[in-house]
């Protein structure tokens, strides 16, 4: 009896128009459409930095608000003595930059220097600093009773223009009560040499060679008594205040980067549209087959 041959299922057929080909980024984001889009995103993208703007000038007003009561607060407070605050060669914590504090002591003119290239309301000139030799701090002496004697405190009398003006300051003798705003000593990757009266940085370390010691790890600019700018002679310095210490509140920095990426959501979103479009699914032509995958792709 004759085997028949296995019947072979008809093929399928495709059918293909070669017409049909994928269209350009150029091509797909030219219409009307697509450029309508790109309009209303690139507005909220412009209103999201706008927004990320308003929120990061916040957040230095808040900063500058926060600086003028914590400045406030301080000349409220009133000065305390030295030794209530600060030791000798004690650690200088960031929190006394800007307390004002009393001490009673003695000048030494002889030690006066001069320290070049600060500025002052635009116009660059010398500070004039001077050891001051502490007789008593508030502690009776207490706070140098294990040291070798009295400390010394180095004070920035004020600004001068020239060195000239410096030279013609008279400080007065015997002991004397000033008080001024409390600033940590200067850093200095070099050596702070003192060379003809003169000394580049305020570094504490170095004037402990020329002016003996024990010494404060801080220096002090004064705000009134004898030798200060209120007697006349040099010019007043602001409040110190730490560098960066009025940075802005990282609260609203938080808040502008949020609006900011927003922004830049909305151009990536204009973009992913413009490559979904390209991928064919939104060509308005023949549905894809069902044998097919997405934009083309064979089918698990």
């Amino acid at each position: 009896m004759p085997v028949s041959a296995p019947s072979t299922p008809p093929s399928k057929v495709i059918d293909v128009d070669t017409t049909t080909h994928r269209r350009t980024f150029l091509q797909v984001a030219k219409q009307p459409r697509m450029i309508g889009l790109l309009l209303v995103f690139v507005l909220a993208a412009f209103v999201c930095g706008r927004l990320g703007a308003w929120q990061l000038d916040r957040a230095y007003e808040r900063a500058e608000l926060a600086a003028q009561q914590e400045a406030a607060e301080a000349v409220a407070a009133g000065p305390a003595w030295l030794g209530d605050v600060l030791a000798p060669q004690e650690s200088f914590l960031g929190e006394l930059v800007g307390r004002e504090v009393r001490v009673t002591g003695e000048y030494d003119p002889s030690g006066t220097l001069l320290v070049p290239g600060r500025a002052l309301e635009g116009r660059v000139g010398y500070l004039v600093l001077t050891p001051f030799r502490v007789s008593d701090d508030g502690t009776g002496g207490a706070s140098w009773a294990d040291l070798s004697g009295p400390p010394v405190l180095a004070l920035v009398q004020g600004w001068v223009a020239e060195p000239a003006d410096a030279a013609a300051l008279t400080l007065p003798s015997g002991e004397v009560t000033v008080t001024g705003w409390l600033q940590a000593g200067e850093s200095t990757s070099g050596s702070a040499a003192v060379v003809d009266g003169q000394t580049d940085h305020i570094a504490l370390s170095a004037l402990v060679n020329e002016w003996g010691g024990p010494i404060y790890t801080g220096y002090a600019v004064l705000t009134s008594g004898p030798g200060s700018p209120e007697e006349g002679g040099v010019a007043a310095l602001p409040r110190p205040t730490i560098d960066g210490g009025s940075g802005a509140n990282l609260q609203n920095i938080f808040y502008a980067l949020q609006w900011w990426l927003f922004g830049g959501f909305a151009v990536l979103l204009w973009l992913r549209l413009v490559r979904d479009e390209m991928a064919g699914g939104r060509r308005g032509g023949a549905p894809t087959d069902a044998d097919t995958g997405i934009a083309g792709l064979p089918a698990a």
